[in-house]
């Protein structure tokens, strides 16, 4: 089957669990799905209403540390809106450190998009800058009972593989405040892991020399 593939490089990124607000501040090893839509929209300049998507990634690092960052913290009245007054503190952040992504779509609309960025491209923070290297067609070759998946995320349910297991948003609305769109259970398996033996179906890449397997998703809003 026919995809663009599309490499993005970042020297950091950082993409935080959902539901940690205070403390230490750990990164997900993998963006969630909303990250890399997040990250299309940006390039769009606009956001996209999808009703069907299909859309794989891989996304690997060198490395992790922990940094420490400055916060600002903006007081609320009683009744809800914020004050002219703020505290500063200090937290630790991690990061990942030299990263790649990857993201196929058959969709020549977003490789377009992604082509010619209407906004800065972020892999996480404001300070995650990426950059889009490489846009190409490849033809993969569709296996069952994939070996090589990892640096991905796959929906926990009917899969049950190993990894770090966390519900993430699939999307977000463009409403004030923004909604959750499609929250599901995934396994966040890292680029570093052993990746596991399982029934799913794939689409074999080859990337730096290492055979990949790609789950495509598809999405439904």
């Amino acid at each position: 089957m026919k995809f663009y593939r599309i490499k993005i490089s970042s020297w950091t990124a950082s993409f935080r669990y959902p539901n940690l607000i205070s403390g230490m501040q750990p990164t997900l090893e993998v963006p969630p799905i909303s990250t890399v839509l997040g990250l299309i929209n940006a390039a769009a300049g606009k956001y996209l209403k999808h009703t069907y998507l299909k859309l794989g990634y891989y996304f690997e690092y060198e490395s992790k540390a922990i940094d420490l960052e400055t916060i600002y913290q903006i007081e609320l009245h009683n009744k809800g809106y914020p004050l002219n007054t703020t505290k500063s503190n200090v937290i630790n952040r991690e990061f990942l450190f030299n990263c790649k992504l990857f993201i196929y779509t058959d969709d020549s609309q977003i490789a377009e998009y992604l082509s010619k960025p209407y906004y800065s491209l972020l892999l996480g923070r404001s300070g995650d800058l990426a950059t889009v290297e490489k846009i190409e067609e490849v033809e993969l070759k569709e296996y069952s009972n994939a070996k090589n998946i990892k640096g991905q995320i796959v929906p926990l349910k009917g899969n049950c593989l190993p990894g770090v297991i966390q519900p993430l948003p699939q999307y977000f609305t463009d409403t004030v405040p923004r909604q959750n769109i499609g929250t599901t259970a995934y396994s966040i398996i890292s680029c570093h892991s052993k990746p596991p033996q399982t029934n799913i179906t794939a689409f074999t890449d080859k990337i730096d020399e290492k055979e990949i397997d790609i789950y495509i998703h598809e999405l439904q809003f």
